[in-house]
């Protein structure tokens, strides 16, 4: 134990922001980079990284993949991809609210998925698996002023099971939802606890550094020299159409089968109710978008269609998506967040799709179409204004073809 402890807590000085460290991190979505500070703020906190959040679709590797594209085009950005399958909004702000001043005056990309905004919000596994009392902490002991947003986290964590084990953090959360601020004791308690988690990141957030760089080297061999949109577009419908060849819904044949082939009687009609247009995900976003804007940020949001042939198998309502993507607008628009690439209306174009929800060749080229230029044009000072409106169950239950 004593030898453990002088290994934790001895001022070795650990390589976290070498080239090839960020590198791998940047393709990694591990889990550890995730829930961590060290390499992900590291990497954020230089000029070349921009941070994509999003969730699974950003760990499909293909040639039109937005970290292939900036390499095989060696643009002057490299995504630093943030998300993986599970991680939501609550997830997104906390590794956003952790980079502290580094996301200042950065650009971001976010990719929102219509899946998300289910009536009971995010699960409570998906919570947990990315949940960072590091990151907790970051928060808590950043408040210095109560805001909407805090109070709002506040009590929704108390919600999570995760949460509720831990006496002390509880406690502190409540206190902060009746509006008080921590002790100076529970400051302390804080201090000493993320002082500790700091340096369990520091030591081993490298463990497990898995890098997609083979994935990407490989995909970009099949890209041509020159960038040119229709020369690309062709090329993503021909792999797109090689890609989906067994199955009428134009899905990537290894998720069909894997997925979807042994079930698929099952699957008829099965979506009809599904409604994404009711969930406290809106009120959970609000938290990313309040970030942002603390940070003078400037992001483009990327809204995904649906696969339309599947939906129609499925009975998921085209019209509900319609619907769900207009509230996202609405809350996005009407708060200064002009930069929103809504692709809902491209839910039937061939090969836009990689599967069900994912977007695929064409529709990672169609993204990039919006992302490179605004990844390339001169940071602009966004002007936004935030409402707390969009914070609870109001909000959350706003019928969207109510808004003008």
């Amino acid at each position: 134990m004593l030898l453990l402890a002088i290994f934790f807590f001895a001022p070795i000085k650990l390589n976290l922001d070498g080239d090839k460290v960020l590198a791998d991190a940047s393709t990694s979505m591990a889990g550890n980079v995730l829930r961590g500070d060290a390499v992900k703020n590291n990497a954020i906190a230089e000029k070349k990284y921009v941070p994509f959040f999003g969730s699974s679709e950003l760990s499909r590797i293909s040639p039109f993949h937005p970290s292939v594209l900036a390499e095989k085009y060696d643009r002057s950005y490299r995504p630093f991809l943030l998300g993986a399958p599970g991680t939501q909004s609550l997830s997104q702000f906390f590794m956003m609210q952790s980079m502290g001043q580094d996301l200042h005056h950065k650009k971001v990309v976010f990719i929102l998925s219509p899946q998300w905004f289910v009536p009971e919000g995010v699960k409570e596994d998906y919570f947990d698996a990315y949940y960072s009392e590091l990151q907790v902490l970051d928060w808590l002991q950043g408040v210095q002023k109560i805001q909407p947003s805090d109070r709002y986290l506040a009590e929704r964590l108390q919600r999570f099971k995760k949460i509720q084990g831990d006496d002390f953090l509880m406690r502190v959360l409540k206190k902060l939802d009746q509006g008080e601020l921590p002790n100076e004791m529970d400051q302390q308690i804080m201090k000493l606890k993320r002082n500790a988690l700091s340096r369990e990141d520091e030591l081993f957030s490298k463990i497990g550094l898995l890098s997609k760089q083979g994935e990407i080297d490989k995909a970009a061999k099949e890209l041509p020299g020159t960038y040119d949109v229709n020369e690309l577009d062709g090329l993503a419908t021909q792999i797109g159409e090689k890609s989906t060849s067994n199955n009428p819904f134009e899905i990537a044949n290894p998720f069909y089968s894997t997925r979807l082939a042994k079930n698929i009687d099952k699957m008829k009609d099965s979506q009809v109710n599904w409604d994404y247009r009711f969930s406290p995900e809106f009120s959970d976003f609000q938290l990313v978008l309040s970030q942002l804007a603390k940070a003078d940020a400037d992001a483009l949001f990327i809204i995904p269609p649906v696969n339309k042939h599947w939906s129609d198998y499925t009975g998921l309502s085209q019209e509900m998506l319609r619907e769900y993507a207009k509230k996202v607008r609405y809350q996005l628009n009407s708060q200064g967040f002009q930069h929103v690439a809504d692709f809902t209306d491209q839910a039937e174009t061939s090969y836009f799709m990689a599967d069900t929800i994912h977007l695929g060749w064409r529709g990672w080229l169609a993204a990039d179409q919006k992302i490179a230029p605004f990844l390339t044009t001169p940071f602009e000072k966004p002007h936004y204004q935030i409402d707390k409106k969009f914070f609870g169950p109001e909000w959350d239950n706003q019928k969207p073809q109510d808004l003008r």
